[in-house]
């Protein structure tokens, strides 16, 4: 099972989760906000062989980049996951607009031309995001949670991006909308808990088996079919980045 997207160092229990996210063989990309958080995760991740600590530099944490970006970029070689990544132009971060773009083109030059497995946010800025990448020649990025229109969702899959959904996206209207349109081989799981709820709780790695059953519903498919085309998808992400350093 595949969670390609969660905030495990937001969990108050965050040791207990990714333990039991191991023992139900659940391969987990623990993205972070900042590279701070990514140097305080290091020397715990090792010891789950199924966790991959991602570098992030999340646009709601904008007024702290100035200085966090010397660290991002001194840490940008020791890992092949970058996330939590990209721009938010909601009412939340509208007020630190210029800040993101700056960070972000930072982090996309960075990026040309590496071999990373990239997880970005994209919120109220999808069209800016893909013009982002667009410029400094980023291919294979994966757009978490896309939530903007179907129009520029056309555009994100035409240039060959990736697109993870999580268990929130399933109960909506407009998520299914949008997963529907995504091509099978496009397209990952995660769950961005603790942030999603499932069944009143903070969702877990191992709720990614919800993404995987709307999927298999969806695609008429058998649940191991399913679980065996998003590992494909991902093992394809991957081999086009190795190598992977822990």
């Amino acid at each position: 099972m595949l969670d390609s997207h969660c905030h495990l160092d937001r969990y108050g229990d965050a040791r207990s989760v990714a333990e039991e996210a191991e023992r139900k063989g659940v391969f987990t990309i623990a993205v972070t906000n900042l590279p701070s958080h990514f140097r305080a995760g290091l020397p715990h991740v090792r010891q789950w062989p199924k966790v991959r600590l991602a570098l992030g530099l999340h646009p709601l944490a904008a007024a702290d980049h100035s200085r966090e970006l010397a660290d991002f970029e001194a840490y940008f070689a020791t890992t092949s996951f970058i996330g939590e990544v990209g721009l938010d132009f909601s009412r939340e971060g509208r007020d630190t607009k210029q800040r993101q773009l700056d960070s972000f083109r930072f982090v996309a030059r960075l990026l040309s031309g590496a071999r990373k497995v990239v997880s970005l946010h994209s919120r109220g800025a999808e069209e800016d995001v893909l013009t982002v990448l667009s410029q400094f020649g980023v291919q294979r990025a994966v757009f978490h949670w896309y939530s903007g229109p179907l129009k520029t969702l056309e555009g994100v899959i035409a240039a060959g991006h990736l697109l993870s959904i999580n268990p929130a996206m399933t109960r909506s209207a407009k998520g299914r909308e949008i997963i529907a349109a995504i091509p099978r081989t496009q397209i990952l799981s995660e769950t961005d808990g603790p942030y999603v709820q499932v069944s009143g709780s903070p969702a877990k790695p191992w709720d990614a088996a919800l993404v995987e059953r709307h999927l298999a519903q969806l695609w008429n498919l058998p649940a191991d079919e399913t679980r065996a085309q998003l590992w494909s998808n991902f093992l394809t992400l991957v081999n086009e980045t190795r190598p992977v350093p822990r």
